[in-house]
């Protein structure tokens, strides 16, 4: 099970290929800087000063010098787009970005959100490529692993869920001629002979993972109801809960209750990432707006947080004035 994610399984885009900055062991601050832009300009792709990044950037622990080279990063990859506000300087998600972090929002929510009833089969995708083509091999086995299948041996991957018409045409495209696919329920062997598809998966190891999340967070929930956490400790807190929680679709990519041991802790770390994230929403945003205050003349230009809701429901970032 590879885990680490990076931030490209994460938040796919299929139309615009961005390099988005991959994961690191530790705070990354490129990471950093995309959620930040992420939860409170999404929905405007607002321009923030340069300094009010860094300033943000700087309560998350990341140094002027480190947040200065993320931002240039950033902005070379694709992912930021740089204007002039006067003399400062002001950066924005791209058109592309907010797209793809708008779609990896939505399935982070979707795909945790409810359980779907199972109809008993699999889904396997069965695929033969030479050692040459191992950039090719490596894409497709990315892919799989993002749309939840596993491998349940070399070549050999499947998933209790049917593969729609996209995610059918993009195993298409990446390997023409050297995929199959099936869909049927298992047949029974003997229990010498007999390996489970649910073993693809390491069950243990992604309750463990669930286990440790509400460990973290459980605690923290009645300061968050009761209000007593704001400034830039309910800013890196909400950040921190999205970076953690948004790794569990490609864990548990909805894996049957069926096939699950009993009391299956998806729907509890559902339900305490909504309350945490949903309920530092206001006071979060309320800081982030009044940072942004200080270096753009007391402006705060389209700073909006959003919650789970307004991810289920699509936050589309709309081009934003830019002056």
């Amino acid at each position: 099970m590879a885990s680490p994610f990076s931030i490209e399984e994460i938040y796919p885009d299929d139309e615009h290929p961005l390099r988005l900055p991959r994961r690191q062991s530790g705070n990354s601050p490129q990471g950093v800087a995309v959620t930040l832009l992420a939860d409170y300009t999404l929905r405007t792709r607002a321009a923030l000063p340069s300094a009010a990044i860094v300033a943000l950037l700087a309560e998350a622990g990341v140094s002027t010098a480190g947040a200065r080279t993320a931002i240039s990063r950033l902005a070379r990859r694709g992912v930021l787009e740089g204007s002039r506000q006067g003399r400062r300087s002001a950066y924005r998600l791209s058109r592309a970005a907010a797209a793809s972090l708008a779609a990896g929002g939505s399935w982070i929510v979707a795909s945790t959100a409810t359980a779907v009833p199972w109809d008993g089969c699999w889904t396997i995708v069965a695929f033969s490529l030479p050692q040459e083509r191992s950039a090719q091999r490596r894409a497709l086995r990315g892919r799989l692993r993002w749309l939840g299948y596993a491998p349940l041996y070399d070549g050999l991957w499947i998933s209790p869920h049917e593969l729609t018409p996209k995610a059918r045409a993009q195993l298409a495209e990446l390997t023409p001629g050297a995929v199959t696919v099936f869909r049927g329920r298992q047949a029974a062997l003997d229990a010498i002979s007999h390996r489970a598809p649910v073993d693809a998966w390491d069950v243990d190891a992604i309750s463990r993972h669930y286990e440790a999340f509400l460990r973290r967070w459980t605690p923290l929930l009645p300061r968050v109801r009761s209000g007593r956490l704001d400034g830039p400790v309910a800013v890196r807190a909400r950040t921190e809960v999205m970076d953690t929680y948004r790794r569990f679709p490609t864990l548990d990519p909805q894996l049957p209750l069926d096939l699950l041991p009993q009391g299956w802790p998806r729907q509890r770390a559902r339900e305490l990432f909504a309350a945490v994230y949903d309920g530092l929403a206001e006071p979060a945003e309320r800081h982030v707006r009044a940072v942004v205050a200080r270096f753009a003349d007391g402006a705060q230009p389209g700073v909006a947080a959003h919650t789970t809701a307004d991810l289920l429901a699509g936050v589309c970032g709309a081009a934003a004035p830019v002056s």
